[in-house]
């Protein structure tokens, strides 16, 4: 499994994520419903270790931050991941490059690529592996509301070998 650092929103837009998690299950697509929690991936690898709580914790000042969720992203060629754009903001940006240069010296054996400073292409994943045949369905429900207005809260770190959430703050 992987580690990864993410950021986390407050409870109205995170209930906005689950409606349309919700929507895509009803529908018959594979959606983050009803595990997980609505995020947004800063950087990821093989391992974080956890001494990166401590070395972020000084980022949490940084919070809340308004965010917006825009448009309707598909990452993938067939059976894509489906996505809504979390608008890239300068303080967005700011935090998302100083949390992977924190956690280069702690992860192993690098972070992935796409998590890189200029790399990154920040989102909230709404549903893994949606077939081409459900595709125009998905995107009718994921694309509403057009638009969502929210907070991102704070970090946490992912740790996928043992399923836990380590919030940091």
């Amino acid at each position: 499994m992987v580690h990864s650092v993410e950021l986390v929103f407050d409870a109205d837009t995170e209930a906005a994520v689950r409606h349309i998690w919700d929507g895509l299950r009803d529908a018959g697509i594979p959606s983050q419903a009803p595990s997980g929690r609505p995020h947004a991936t800063l950087t990821v690898a093989q391992h974080i270790d956890a001494a990166a709580d401590a070395v972020l914790r000084p980022l949490t000042d940084r919070f809340p931050i308004p965010c917006q969720l825009g448009a309707t992203l598909i990452f993938g060629r067939s059976a894509g991941v489906l996505a809504r754009l979390l608008v890239p903001s300068p303080a967005l940006l700011d935090v998302q490059a100083e949390v992977y240069r924190a956690c280069l010296p702690l992860v192993s054996p690098a972070a992935l690529p796409h998590t890189e400073p200029g790399q990154w292409t920040p989102h909230v994943t709404l549903a893994r592996r949606v077939a081409p045949a459900k595709l125009a369905a998905a995107l009718r429900i994921a694309g509403r509301p057009a638009e969502i207005v929210g907070t991102v809260v704070g970090l946490r770190h992912w740790d996928g070998d043992k399923k836990a959430e380590h919030p940091i703050g």
